[in-house]
């Protein structure tokens, strides 16, 4: 086979046979065809998508580029949650050990940033030690002796996806779906789970902004996963701002630890408690999703959440003691505040843009070489709906970069208008392989 024809045949928008993805993506993975060849046909993939047919061969060839994990020697439940990213989305850090602190098994493969949105390992990895790097040998050990474990893709697991991903960040093409579609379900399949919860983003911070586009992904991606026998329900919820207070990798986990000591955090918690309780459902741990919510609420009310992420974090190398006493992490040697440029109420905030301000700032990467400042990031002291006074602290930035355009950047993604506008519900439809259920409370 030639790898040009194989490019020339998708950009002409012509289906593409199992055994010639099954020949690119093996190619590939033995270095026999150069980043630029896959960038094309990423790019042509991006322009004229997929078949079904090509979606599932796709993700299929992406999971036989490596192993999978048997975890049948566990006996409970394994399941997992996905979501497909946003700005200050740091929702699997608290539902990951609040889930696994009532007995079910979170076995969790996941991404790093991609674009303007932030990634699960860079979040963990700002932890000290800890590490994402593990093998299958010890991801199944840490499972079975803590019941979560969060590990990134390696040479053993997905291999083909942890290459082609890092090229998706920076060729522009993060949001074609079929290759959202075959990273996301290669290593969800690979992690040898039963089930899986996905929440896929919609608005202005995601890679998906139409409504409409979100519930074709869900469908596509609950498609291949039924396809492969798991049991896969998706939540359709709102990036129209950041999620929480705090973006940036360090940051995000100070809200996360916050959060599993009772901290109050509205939005974070309403998306967070509503999937674990879905989740809860999913297993047959409750009967009810009020049911699912009042268990994340005891669970973090007795301290059994916070204690799960303490025994992740240590059974991963992090430093404990940088979480119990999170004050002895490493400073940012700039801080910035942004003041609103008038009084009245916050009408929107531009999400994408925040999470570029954020990237820019260090949190993120702009090329594959890039290193990420964990510390880097932003607090906001005010989200949409909430009323300002003019020269009012509305974010602070964290950057060790002496550029102060950053923060004046970052004040004009807030708009201010004169009346108070009414927020949209958080999370606006459940799919399931029956269909589109649209919720109606928030």
């Amino acid at each position: 086979m030639n790898v040009v024809e194989i490019i020339r045949k998708k950009r002409n928008n012509n289906e593409l046979h199992q055994e010639e993805i099954i020949y690119l993506i093996n190619e590939f993975c033995n270095n026999n065809i150069p980043d630029y060849q896959m960038s094309a046909f990423l790019m042509s993939v991006y322009f004229q998508g997929m078949t079904t047919t090509e979606r599932f061969n796709l993700t299929s060839a992406y999971i036989n580029s490596g192993q999978k994990i048997d975890l049948s020697f566990l006996n409970g439940i394994k399941i997992d949650k996905h979501s497909t990213g946003g700005v200050g989305d740091k929702v699997s850090l608290i539902l990951g050990p609040l889930v696994a602190s009532c007995g079910l098994y979170i076995p969790m493969i996941s991404g790093r940033g991609l674009g303007f949105t932030g990634g699960t390992l860079d979040k963990l990895e700002s932890i000290p030690n800890f590490r994402t790097d593990l093998s299958i040998a010890e991801f199944k050990k840490i499972l079975s002796t803590t019941g979560i474990a969060m590990m990134g893709q390696s040479a053993e697991i997905v291999p083909a996806d942890k290459r082609i991903y890092a090229l998706r960040d920076v060729t522009a093409t993060v949001e074609s779906l079929p290759l959202i579609v075959a990273s996301i379900m290669s290593k969800k399949i690979a992690e040898g789970i039963d089930s899986l919860l996905l929440d896929i983003k919609y608005g202005n911070g995601a890679i998906m902004q139409e409504y409409s586009k979100a519930v074709e992904l869900a469908n596509a991606l609950i498609e291949v996963g039924t396809r492969y026998d798991k049991k896969v329900i998706a939540l359709i919820t709102s990036m129209e701002q950041p999620l929480g207070n705090m973006i940036g990798n360090w940051l995000e986990v100070v809200e996360s630890v916050l959060c599993l000591k009772g901290k109050q955090v509205p939005d974070l918690l309403e998306v967070t408690f509503r999937e674990s309780a879905e989740m809860f459902l999913l297993a047959g741990k409750v009967n009810s999703i009020s049911e699912g919510i009042d268990l994340c609420k005891k669970q973090i009310q007795n301290g059994s959440a916070y204690n799960k992420f303490l025994e992740m974090v240590k059974a991963q190398g992090g430093d404990v003691s940088m979480i119990n006493d999170l004050s002895q992490y490493p400073k940012s040697k700039y801080t910035f505040p942004v003041t609103s440029l008038q009084g009245g109420f916050i009408t929107s905030i531009n999400t994408r843009e925040v999470g570029i301000i954020s990237n820019e700032a260090g949190a993120g990467r702009g090329n594959l070489t890039d290193v990420i400042d964990p510390k880097a990031g932003i607090i906001l002291s005010k989200k949409v709906g909430e009323k300002v006074k003019k020269g009012e602290f509305i974010a602070t930035l964290f950057t060790d970069k002496n550029n102060p355009q950053l923060a004046t950047n970052l004040q004009k993604t807030f708009s201010i208008g004169a009346e108070k506008i009414n927020l949209q519900p958080l999370i606006r439809a459940k799919v399931t392989i029956s269909g589109v259920e649209e919720l109606t409370i928030s």
